[in-house]
Parts: structure tokens; C-alpha cells; sequence
């Protein structure tokens, strides 16, 4: 197969491989996988809310996924997603209650960026200390992630004004004006909490993809990721491009948790753990071989896989066995070489026409 096709045949056979290996573990375990798929995907797309919720689902993850994409690009191993979205999420929230009267455009854009503020901010701490003292940004974010799990459970439980919370662990609902659903995106589909952060999504996809395809900056950010030594004897600060890649992947991140927060649940609560967001994203990014126009498309498997697998009750199949999908296929990705092995060209013996 022809080189230029494989970052688009490489993803496909990782998908149909993992569809196969869950089906084979549902055998296994004496579930019937034709049942099981079939429930799955009448769940995702049996009806106009449930395809609203796919799009629900897409948007977070596509903010989160080009987080990852950003900072990898880099060279950057951003683990620490998950407490970068949760932070956006809950100060974004936090100026929402406060505000509930401010009009509705400048409100939600004040919160779109307070999001992403509240995001940078926290990848810049990983940044910085990987660009300056050479600190190892996967422990030192996934150390983070509890930081600012912890943090912002802080916050909600202890700094937040009584009038702003429903209960000792979650607020009241943000006011319509600060709520990323809007009634016509309700009606459309029948009531599905489907919200404008989708919007936002897309075009953060193509941002990105301008940022890095058609920009110095993107150009520094591939070639740090590719050798900062080479890059900074070219002339190029492999220090600046470390810490300003983790402040677009956290500030993305960060922008994907508001989403989650205001478009989802329209409130903030206390988390028992890191969001889901985060290592999801991380998947999708993975899917998508960090390519910003191919993660739109990871990200509505992961949606439909997410939304679907409560169907799954239907045909006796414990939905956690979806994780096990999901898990196969980036498995299969991470051992993609054995795909560019199968379908690397081959070349024609000397003699033979």
C-alpha cells in the first residue's frame, strides 16, 4: 500500500482489530458479540438524543485530545490532562455563579477564556520545570493531577460561598445565561444535552491544525519535539517552544473541562478521581496520530463506544466489557509497526515483471 495511505488505513485496521478482539473476549466469556455490537450500535444511533449525546461526548474529548496532540508534538508527554481540564472546569464555573446576570455572549465568552487561563496556567508549571531544571513532565504531571484534583475540591468544599452551593459537594446549576445548551441545539435533538462547545470544538480543530501546519511557531514546536538539541543550534529556543506547547495543551485542555462542566452538568462538584476527559483524550489523540483533522473522527468512535455501551445491557453483555474495545484498539495503534509492516510495499524481485 502506498505510503500516503497509511496514517488513514493504519487507525481503520487498528478499530477492526480491536472490534475483533472484544468480540473474542464476549466468546470467551460465553456473550454473543453479534448481539452485543448490534444492541451497541442501535443504542449510539437509534435515535436523534442519542446522536445528540454522541456530539455531547465528541467535544471535551476533541479540546483534551488536541491538548495531548499539541504538547507531543513537542516532544511533551502531557499526562496530566485530566487536572488541567478540572481546573478550567470549576474556575470557569466559579465566575459563572458569581456572575449569573452578566449577558449571555460576554458571559460565555469570559468563561471560554477564564477556562483556558485556568488550564495554561497549569500546564505551564510542568513546562517550565521540564524546560529549566529537566524534570520529567510524566511524573511531574500525573503528580498534578492529584495537586489539582485535591485543589479544586478545596475550593468547592471550603472557598465557595455558601449561596453558590446546592449541598456540601456540588453547586446550584449555573444560570441560563452562563449554560453552554441552548434551547434550539434541545429541539433539534429531542432534548439531548448536545451544547455549543461542539462549535467551539471544530473550530479549535482547525486552529490547531493552522497553528502547526502553517505556522513558525508550529514549525518550532515539530522540530523541539523532533531534536531541541538541533533546534536550538538552529536558532530556535527549545526552552520557549517546551512552555509555550504545554500552555496551548493545557489552556486546550482547560477550555475541553469547561465544556464538560457548563455544556454537560451546567454546575461543579467535588471528583472522586480524575476526570475521564483527560486519559480518554489521550486516546483519541493516540487514534489519531496526533493529527488535528483526524481527531474529530477518533473522537465519535470514543462517543459512540461511550454513549452505546449502556446498550449492551440488552444483550446481557456487562458494558464494562466496552472498556475492553477501547483498550484493544489503542493497543493495536501501539503496535502500529506491525500494520506498516503488513502493509509496506513490496518491492518486485529483480526478472519479475
Amino acid at each position: 500500500m502506498p505510503k500516503k495511505y497509511q496514517p488513514i488505513a493504519i487507525p481503520l485496521l487498528a478499530v477492526v482489530s480491536g472490534l475483533l478482539l472484544g468480540a473474542i473476549v464476549m466468546l470467551i466469556f460465553g456473550y454473543d458479540p453479534v448481539w452485543g455490537y448490534e444492541e451497541l450500535f442501535y443504542s449510539a444511533f437509534g435515535s436523534v438524543k442519542s446522536i445528540g449525546e454522541i456530539f455531547r461526548a465528541m467535544a471535551p474529548l476533541i479540546f483534551t485530545a488536541l491538548g495531548f496532540a499539541v504538547a507531543s508534538r513537542a516532544g511533551f508527554f502531557n499526562v496530566g490532562l485530566s487536572g488541567q481540564a478540572l481546573v478550567g472546569w470549576v474556575f470557569a464555573a466559579w465566575f459563572a455563579l458569581e456572575n449569573p446576570d452578566m449577558s449571555r455572549p460576554l458571559l460565555i465568552l469570559a468563561t471560554v477564556v477564564i477556562a483556558m487561563v485556568a488550564g495554561g496556567i497549569a500546564g505551564a508549571i510542568p513546562g517550565v520545570l521540564r524546560a529549566y531544571l529537566g524534570t520529567s513532565e510524566v511524573i511531574v504531571t500525573i503528580m498534578m493531577n492529584y495537586i489539582l484534583l485535591y485543589l479544586s475540591n478545596y475550593i468547592i468544599r471550603d472557598v465557595f460561598a455558601e449561596d453558590l452551593m446546592k449541598n456540601t459537594d456540588s453547586s446550584v446549576n449555573v444560570s441560563a445565561n452562563a449554560s453552554y445548551q441552548t434551547e434550539w441545539l434541545r429541539a433539534l435533538t429531542d432534548n439531548s444535552r448536545m451544547n455549543i462547545g461542539i462549535f467551539f470544538a471544530v473550530i479549535a480543530v482547525i486552529v490547531i491544525w493552522f497553528l502547526l501546519t502553517k505556522t513558525t511557531l508550529g514549525f518550532e514546536i515539530r522540530s523541539v519535539g523532533l531534536n531541541p538539541t538541533a533546534s536550538d543550534y538552529a536558532g530556535m529556543s527549545a526552552k520557549r517552544t517546551i512552555i509555550l506547547s504545554m500552555i496551548i495543551s493545557g489552556a486546550l485542555a482547560g477550555l475541553g473541562g469547561g465544556i464538560q462542566g457548563l455544556g454537560t452538568f451546567q454546575n461543579v462538584y467535588i471528583q472522586g478521581g480524575s476526570l475521564d476527559i483527560g486519559f480518554d483524550g489521550m486516546a483519541v489523540a493516540l487514534l489519531a496520530s496526533n493529527s488535528p483533522l483526524g481527531i474529530p473522527f477518533a473522537a465519535f468512535l470514543f462517543g459512540v463506544l461511550s454513549i452505546g455501551a449502556p446498550g449492551m445491557v440488552r444483550a446481557q453483555i456487562p458494558p464494562e466489557l466496552i472498556n475492553v474495545v477501547t483498550a484493544s484498539i489503542i493497543f493495536f495503534i501501539g503496535v502500529k509497526f506491525i500494520f506498516e509492516q503488513v502493509l509496506k510495499p513490496r518491492k518486485k524481485a529483480k526478472g519479475v515483471k
